[in-house]
């Protein structure tokens, strides 16, 4: 009588994320550009998640995770392992990034509202704001040109507004110029910009 020998399955380790996550910000710090790919495929689609949970759309949560990876790659050197998890700390650039892209989509409103309301953009049938597709999303590359067209005051206070997220007040401040200057230069420049590009987007 023969006996079969049957053979007992080696249990395979569980894959261990935290550790991958470390290992690939380890090489990155090094400067290996498939280290942040390899970083993309396991933290990309969470990291989105999250900035679409915050932003609540799909371009501004887009133009955040590919700020947090740019972020991620350029402050590689800065991760430290005792302080929290990779995700953690991903997740974290996350937040704070989506934070201030919805900061400054409420101040860009507010400025057009104390500035120009009779230009303020119509709402799309989901109720996001026209306004922002104008200024962050693909239209962007004609606004710049736009805004070059515009005379230098007009343009410093428009850029400082809507893509450096400062208050009227702050740029006021900042240009060392009258509250109502700085409101005067933003309408007109507002109003210059509508004109220039209606026939563009």
């Amino acid at each position: 009588m023969t006996t079969t020998a049957t053979s007992t399955p080696v249990d395979q380790p569980e894959p261990n994320p935290a550790a991958e996550h470390i290992r690939l910000a380890a090489a990155l710090a090094q400067g290996d550009k498939a280290a942040l790919a390899g970083l993309y495929d396991l933290l990309g689609k969470p990291l989105y998640s999250l900035a679409y949970r915050i932003t609540g759309e799909t371009a501004e949560a887009q133009d955040v995770v590919q700020d947090v990876f740019l972020q991620l790659w350029h402050k590689a050197a800065d991760y430290q392992p005792e302080r929290g998890s990779y995700f953690s700390w991903a997740a974290t650039l996350t937040r704070n990034r989506a934070l201030d892209r919805v900061r400054m989509r409420k101040r860009r409103g507010e400025i057009i509202r104390d500035s120009a309301s009779d230009i303020q953009p119509e709402r799309d049938s989901e109720g996001h704001d026209s306004g922002d597709a104008l200024w962050i999303r693909e239209k962007a590359g004609a606004v710049r040109a736009a805004l070059s067209s515009l005379p230098s005051e007009q343009r410093a206070a428009i850029e400082l507004a809507f893509f450096s997220g400062l208050t009227q007040q702050q740029i006021a401040e900042r240009l060392g110029d009258p509250l109502g200057t700085v409101k005067a230069r933003i309408r007109r420049g507002l109003l210059r910009l509508r004109d220039a590009l209606a026939h563009r987007l």
